[in-house]
């Protein structure tokens, strides 16, 4: 294969150096940095003041005789215990090592490291009275990357991610084990050893200020936000390419008609088909008198409609991100004149909703997506291409079976679109008779937005097979670039081979941003 268009960049752009947690709040951006990107993380000055002001107002209450929920008690339904000074160090370490009871398969190195940057934000905020010291132990962890090892099973998405942050905190006691920056597994003890971090004896406070947040469902909101704001585009790109295959309209997604219904996503979306279609010869061809042609069927006209309402939604979905973003989700939590007071705010209905809503459009963006390819593999609604674009139909067999990897993928989102969050059981013997299960939301998300990068590789792939056949015609300049990108992986119409790598690269393609890059530069 020829090496890739220089017009196309396959990088994806560079992320910051450094995310600095204090004065300024947290972003998506710094999110996805930090825990996809690698960045490293600083504490400022105001982060550093905000805790110790809240940490004197701990060690007060820890020395005053009155009990205090969090800081002289038991937790949750042990909550009616007094604790004496001489036990609390017990009283955190048997919190962290009893609550880190997860279970399964280990969660992604990126979905760890947002959960902890996020925890990190939250005990700079001043309302968690933690130590100065315990945070910038965390911040630690994070830039020497190590990550610890958290299973998937735990979390009822409410009294934070238990089970998830309590394995990060067992890791900051030098329990447990993690994943270094080699990859590899290794008791934490050593890891810290290695990197010269001194493991932490937890104060008052300070195991539920490690422990009750929502950190982990943000992070995966958060990431899943940037992952489909790209697939969204993408989708637009594949589903103008396969209208241009099928010699569809580019009149219906006429700036005048979609203003007929203001919705901002619907806008976009059409305009970026638009755009992808500007001049086209192969749209050319049949805009005459002699066009008999009517309406293009749904998955075509009806493109904008379809992904404008999911960039809508995932609009909605950014707000609460965000909103989540500035949020000091702990409980109890620390106020500003010093007293320490029991909330509810570690529930986790906001994100789960969201993340739940999100997997909605996930599968209808895909479910169009596959209509639009199947119509371009089947002779009686394909305006004249080869039966499943093969070489020699009967001989060969084309697109058929990608077409058919496409279609499992969308019963399975299907199913992942079913909400987590309509679903409660109760805990702690009574105590927490309502959560949001908004872990599990996140979980069957991050499988949605795979299945649908992957569903939107096989659009393109047989899309671009379809331009080619159109020969001598010419696609538009963007849809054009496109397919010479992809043609750099993937070689053009020809008999049958095996097509579960083209469909892969495809994949890497549309992952690294090559395609969406390729677009801004055509």
């Amino acid at each position: 294969m020829s090496p890739p268009s220089t017009r196309c960049n396959e990088d994806m752009p560079n992320e910051p150096n450094e995310v600095v947690i204090g004065s300024a709040p947290l972003t998506r951006d710094g999110v996805v940095a930090v825990a996809r990107g690698g960045a490293p993380v600083a504490v400022d000055a105001v982060a550093r003041k905000n805790v110790a002001t809240a940490r004197a107002h701990v060690d007060a209450l820890a020395d005053a005789t009155t009990p205090s929920y969090g800081v002289s008690t038991g937790f949750g339904a042990l909550a009616v215990r007094s604790i004496p000074p001489e036990r609390r160090a017990d009283l955190q370490r048997s919190l962290i090592r009893s609550h880190a009871a997860g279970a399964g398969p280990a969660v992604e190195t990126e979905v760890v490291r947002a959960l902890m940057l996020l925890r990190l934000r939250t005990l700079t905020t001043g309302h968690t009275g933690v130590r100065t010291s315990t945070v910038d132990a965390l911040a630690a962890l994070l830039n020497a990357g190590i990550t610890p090892v958290v299973p998937e099973y735990g979390s009822l998405g409410c009294s934070g991610d238990l089970a998830p942050l309590s394995a990060v905190a067992l890791a900051l006691m030098g329990e447990g084990e993690v994943v270094g920056p080699d990859g590899a597994t290794r008791p934490a003890t050593d890891a810290l050893r290695d990197a010269g971090i001194t493991p932490v004896t937890l104060a008052e406070k300070e195991g539920l200020a490690l422990t009750n947040g929502t950190d982990g469902m943000l992070g995966m909101l958060a990431l899943a936000i940037r992952d489909l704001a790209a697939l969204l585009d993408v989708a637009d790109l594949t589903a103008a390419m396969s209208v241009e295959a099928q010699l569809g309209t580019d009149r219906v997604f006429a700036e005048d008609l979609q203003a007929l219904r203001p919705h901002p996503g619907q806008a976009v979306s059409a305009r970026r088909m638009r755009e992808a279609l500007a001049g086209s010869e192969i749209v050319a061809s049949h805009r005459g008198p002699d066009c008999t042609r009517v309406q293009d069927a749904y998955s075509l006209r009806c493109a904008p409609q379809v992904h404008g309402a999911a960039r809508d939604t995932l609009a909605h979905a950014e707000a609460v991100a965000d909103r989540e973003l500035v949020s000091a989700v702990d409980n109890p939590v620390v106020l500003a004149d010093g007293r320490v007071e029991s909330n509810g705010n570690f529930h986790g209905s906001p994100l789960g909703y969201v993340l739940d809503f999100l997997a909605i459009p996930v599968a209808d963006v895909a479910s169009i997506a596959e209509r639009r390819t199947d119509r371009m593999l089947d002779v009686a609604r394909s305006h004249g291409l080869p039966a499943f674009l093969a070489e020699d139909p009967g001989v060969d067999s084309g697109h058929m079976i990608a077409q058919y990897t496409q279609a499992g993928i969308v019963s399975e989102l299907k199913r992942l679109a079913t909400p987590s969050s309509v679903d409660s059981i109760p805990s702690s013997a009574m105590q927490e008779d309502h959560v949001s299960m908004g872990w599990s939301a996140a979980r069957k998300l991050r499988r949605g937005v795979d299945g649908l990068r992957t569903v939107l590789a096989v659009e393109l792939l047989t899309a671009a097979r379809a331009l080619d056949l159109r020969a001598p015609l010419r696609p538009a300049p963007v849809t054009g670039a496109v397919r010479d990108l992809l043609r750099t992986r993937v070689g053009g119409p020809g008999p049958d081979r095996h097509l579960a790598p083209e469909i892969a690269a495809a994949e890497e393609l549309i992952a690294s941003g090559a395609v969406q890059s390729c677009v801004e530069e055509a």
